[in-house]
């Protein structure tokens, strides 16, 4: 995600300044792109105006911005950290203290569209933080961005990444139900999509997966391990809410299914992969 998305950062004509934990992949972006590769977190955010940060987990946040090196000690008051890592909204809330303490803003910007979104400047970027702040951060993320739209304060776009992880676990798991449905039935899958996808069933997820799920190819999305993650961040925010997430709860252990396949790399259609072999 990191790779793309700072490429158009650069040809939206910022200054660019790449550090990743894997110095290959920086050196790479380098060659491509130009701009100027770091060592570390510090050294990347020094005297920069923003900092972006696109990461895996929480404990991954919290090392880039307070571990050894980290970015926040290294940046200057008044500047923005951007972070588009889904995260908990516990450990947003984190950051943007520590942030504030040092006089840095902090918005959180999770993202949703994949790697085409980031590869295509088409991500639709959910934030939360103070709303100065985002004013000044909206334009940088323009540069990667179909959509970009402030919820709220700081966790607000964490919520709403959750809310999309939500509707996503769902309508994968009904349209993988459909498919193998009309597989069973003697159905062509195709055909089914270009009838019933113009209709009230049609999605992003129909029109942008169905024909890999029909030839059992899940290499074109967002990683099962990945989403087992962001369900539990959602998970459990929604007993810190009082929400009742059943079919969420059903369709992460469905992905726990699909990890025991061998499938956690697998992108998250990968359910009707489940469901082939339910049925034999």
């Amino acid at each position: 995600m990191g790779f793309p998305m700072a490429g158009h950062l650069a040809a939206a004509g910022h200054e660019v300044t790449v550090y990743n934990r894997t110095e290959a992949k920086a050196q790479a972006w380098v060659e491509k792109h130009g701009g100027t590769l770091a060592p570390t977190p510090a050294e990347a955010a020094k005297g920069q105006d923003f900092v972006m940060a696109c990461v895996g987990n929480d404990d991954d946040l919290r090392a880039v911005c307070l571990g050894a090196d980290g970015a926040l000690g290294a940046m200057e008051a008044g500047a923005v950290f951007v972070d588009h890592t889904t995260v908990s909204a516990d450990v947003t809330l984190e950051m943007a203290a520590a942030a504030a303490e040092r006089g840095v803003a902090f918005v959180d910007a999770p993202v949703s569209g994949g790697q085409a979104g980031a590869e295509n400047g088409q991500l639709v970027v959910m934030c939360g933080g103070d709303e100065s702040a985002y004013g000044r951060a909206e334009p940088v993320i323009d540069a990667y961005a179909k959509l970009c739209r402030r919820l709220g304060d700081s966790g607000a776009g964490q919520f709403c990444k959750m809310a999309n992880q939500i509707c996503i676990a769902g309508l994968v798991q009904g349209l993988s139900e459909g498919l193998n449905f009309a597989a069973r039935a003697g159905l062509d899958g195709r055909a089914v999509v270009e009838v019933i996808g113009g209709g009230a069933a049609g999605s992003w997820q129909m029109q942008n997966r169905y024909e890999t799920m029909i030839d059992d190819v899940f290499e074109h999305g967002f990683a099962v391990d990945w989403m087992r993650k962001d369900l539990g961040i959602c998970l459990a925010a929604a007993d810190d809410v009082g929400a009742s997430l059943p079919v969420t709860a059903l369709v992460d252990q469905f992905y726990k299914d699909v990890q025991a396949m061998g499938g956690g790399r697998w992108d998250t259609s990968s359910l009707i992969a489940r469901l082939r072999k339910l049925d034999g």
